[in-house]
């Protein structure tokens, strides 16, 4: 079967990881590459990133928190299912060089997006530097993963539960101010943490790339749904990114297209958990 779920486990809580039947992607993907997911023929289009890939296998790996309608269906589903589309391999691979120096920061579960990245660049000859956080112990990923790719790995919780209690940006402003020099800076997570790294790193001139995930449809630029403003021009996440300049994205703009369908996405994650609760009754 095409788009074959292999493997799935949980990571943390509301996050797994799929390992999915996908030759033709496994073998183009790049680091920074994502597809355009649908669970099933009735369900959203989603963009994940893809996070690993295995040649051999002919398999890609996802990973997916279980916030929305959609993440949460996703999230349902078991090894033998079938998913209706997989999409890909989309958007420009990162820009990976032999710099020099590279901080890579996954904020919740950007650590699986910044994860190829980390990886690529240490095989690019870089000296990676990492910093991973999450709200909880409990949402914390990718720990030994991110350890094994970098030089140096930072952990922090927002709660003090785990490691360090702070956020991200807090170890990459000590690292800078003790005379740390960064050539690039990669920045993965939520909208506000990557808007922080970007006025953090400014100042000192270091190039920093975050990685935008707006609303997607079509995944081919057709659509415009994901469309953000970078430098004061209009530009398409899908097929201009997903990688743009931090110092050039209007952070503002961005947040409230993301908040467009609040209201629609809590009706319909409220109508999909009412489904659930249905039928798991109708079973006892």
């Amino acid at each position: 079967m095409a788009n074959k779920i292999l493997n799935k486990s949980a990571i943390a809580d509301g996050i797994c990881r799929f390992t999915i039947e996908a030759p033709k992607i496994a073998r183009k993907r790049r680091a920074g590459n994502f597809v355009v997911v649908r669970a099933n023929e009735y369900s959203e289009r989603i963009p994940l990133t893809i996070v690993d890939s295995d040649l051999e296998r002919g398999s890609i790996t996802l990973i997916v928190q279980g916030v929305g309608k959609s993440t949460r269906l996703l999230n349902s589903l078991h090894p033998g299912d079938e998913l209706a589309d997989v999409i890909g391999p989309l958007g420009h691979p990162t820009p990976i060089d032999s710099f020099g120096s590279v901080a890579c920061i996954g904020g919740g579960v950007g650590a699986a997006e910044v994860l190829p990245i980390a990886r690529a660049a240490k095989a690019a000859g870089n000296e990676v530097i990492s910093i991973i956080g999450a709200r909880t112990q409990s949402l914390l990923i990718l720990e030994d993963e991110m350890r094994e790719a970098s030089d140096e790995l930072y952990v922090v919780t927002d709660d003090g539960s785990y490691e360090r209690q702070g956020l991200v940006i807090d170890p990459l402003g000590e690292l800078i101010c003790e005379g740390r020099s960064f050539d690039v800076v990669y920045a993965i997570g939520p909208m506000p943490m990557m808007r922080a790294v970007a006025e953090l790193t400014e100042p000192y001139n270091i190039k920093t790339l975050v990685s935008l995930n707006p609303v997607m449809i079509d995944g081919t630029g057709m659509c415009g749904g994901c469309r953000v403003v970078v430098g004061g021009e209009t530009r398409f996440a899908c097929v201009d990114g997903p990688e743009f300049d931090a110092h050039q994205v209007d952070f503002d703009s961005l947040i409230r297209r993301n908040r467009a369908y609040a209201v629609e996405e809590k009706i319909a994650l409220e109508r999909y958990e009412n489904q659930q609760v249905a039928q798991f009754e109708g079973l006892v």
